[in-house]
């Protein structure tokens, strides 16, 4: 934990988190066995990088774009 961090503080961020998920999980440790959370940790990761391929598409689809109007000289 940071020096300036303490206990009693829990780090910025989501309430999930940064209180709630790791008091959660602590707990679903000691009631699933240790295959079963290693699963669960594997599916969340398939799912970030599933939404990073959706990102990933969106933003070279929207690079790819061509501008649209009219170009006009000024005089």
């Amino acid at each position: 934990m940071d020096e300036k961090q303490t206990a009693a503080q829990p780090p910025h961020g989501c309430f999930f988190c940064s209180v709630a998920g790791p008091q959660i999980e602590a707990m679903l440790g000691h009631l699933w066995p240790e295959e079963t959370h290693k699963h669960f940790r594997a599916a969340r990761v398939e799912v970030l990088k599933g939404i990073r391929s959706l990102l990933d598409a969106r933003i070279e689809r929207l690079s790819k774009q061509t501008p649209t109007g009219t170009k006009i000289t000024v005089e």
